[in-house]
């Protein structure tokens, strides 16, 4: 970015030294002309080193362009609740649950942070019900919104038990299901298969023959393709993961691991990672997902535009039990009694926790007129710290020089 500048200057060294200068001003001159070479030198080559850090990370979009994916909000550790608004309403989908506000749920300890930073929502696993008397839990919603981005979990433990129904999902702002649904992680009972699930209005269909390694969700033998979330009983269009350690006691018991949402132009894509299998560039903060293979699931915009489809986005995490799906499953799913029956003892619930690291949410950058190939980049304009330095040093070179 700097290149005009040392060009610059250099040629002014150049023409800068008299012709006919003693011997001592000659030296001096010299050893001003050279101390300004090296200071050019060392700034660019510093600018060169961050070019290529940032080189490592680029991304070529469908149009042809460079990008990164840049760091815009991390939630985590004390911070964590403090950008989020708990929910207090009925469940939408009829679970048999209490969701309990900020204060129910911090005194109660349904929700809190760990010494080491852990992010702890849990439900009740200590209160007995009588039949029918419905369990407290917590459902939580992002104050920001997003349109498009790059959103990764890493989880330590996410909630699962017969009657036990979690998510962590996006939904838009407006009228549902017009401003689209996004499920990311979503399952019942103790399940080994996660199921991502989109939820839009008219006018968006999975297509089948985009790749993903996950298996499409079946209604009456035939795939849910539409994703329209007004009629197939709000079925939507749902992919379930392949992976035996992407839900449940498997998933937890190696440690939790990494889901990870990419949600721009090209589409809305999933990918889980148990823990021995996190990408390093996730680890390290540069996540790349060219370079992380098929995703479980994927949107393609070849059958729903994501823009259009998916608008002003609240991250939401809860913990539900029964209703329209666990409850409605409790029967075939294996678990004793009935999921009513199973929700008096509180000790049926406790794995029905999320046990969070981080989860950041990064935005695409795009970064016009880069040159791939290391350093060699768009180097025109000098940084204000350059300005500054060199502003300090060239009358000390100057002086001596006299």
């Amino acid at each position: 970015m700097i290149a005009v500048l040392p060009l610059a200057l250099l040629s002014l060294l150049a023409a800068s030294a008299p012709p006919s200068a003693p011997s001592s001003s000659i030296s001096k001159s010299v050893l001003s002309r050279a101390g300004l070479l090296l200071l050019v030198n060392h700034v660019t080559r510093s600018q060169a080193v961050s070019l290529d850090k940032r080189a490592s990370q680029l991304q070529t979009s469908s149009n042809g362009s460079s990008f990164i994916w840049t760091i815009q909000d991390t939630y985590e550790g004390k911070t964590f609740f403090d950008t989020f608004d708990f929910f207090t309403g009925q469940d939408p989908t009829h679970g048999m649950v209490n969701y309990t506000d900020r204060s129910t749920a911090f005194s109660n300890n349904l929700s809190f942070v760990t010494d080491d930073g852990k992010v702890v929502m849990k439900g009740d696993d200590s209160t007995w019900l009588a039949s029918g008397v419905y369990r407290n839990s917590v459902r939580i919603s992002s104050q920001k919104q997003y349109n498009t981005g790059l959103f990764i979990l890493d989880l330590n433990h996410a909630p699962w038990g017969c009657g036990v129904w979690p998510a962590w999902w996006t939904l838009g702002g407006g009228q549902w299901p017009f401003t689209g649904e996004i499920d990311i992680i979503e399952g019942v009972h103790d399940n080994a298969h996660n199921q991502v699930t989109w939820h839009t209005g008219p006018n968006c269909t999975l297509n089948p023959n985009t790749s993903f390694t996950g298996t499409i969700v079946q209604s009456n033998g035939k795939p849910n393709l539409d994703c329209d979330g007004t009629i197939n009983n709000n079925a939507g269009c749902g992919v379930t993961e392949w992976s035996r350690a992407s839900y449940g006691p498997v998933f937890d018991a190696q440690g939790g691991g990494v889901f990870a949402m990419k949600w721009d132009d090209e589409g809305i894509a999933v990918w889980s990672f148990y823990r021995a299998a996190v990408p390093k560039d996730v680890l390290n903060g540069q996540p790349d997902p060219s370079s992380w293979g098929e995703p479980v699931a994927a949107l393609d915009p070849s059958g729903c535009d994501p823009i259009a489809n998916f608008v002003n986005h609240s991250i939401i995490f809860d913990i539900t039990f029964c209703g329209d799906w666990a409850g409605n499953s409790y029967a075939t799913s294996g678990c004793p009694g009935t999921c009513t029956d199973r929700l008096m003892d509180p000790s049926n619930f406790v794995n029905a926790s999320w046990n969070i690291n981080t989860l950041k949410v990064y935005k695409k950058q795009t970064l016009a007129g880069l040159v791939t190939g290391g350093a060699q980049s768009d180097l025109r304009t000098p940084t204000l710290r350059q300005v500054l330095w060199l502003g300090f040093i060239l009358p000390l070179l100057a002086l001596l020089a006299v």
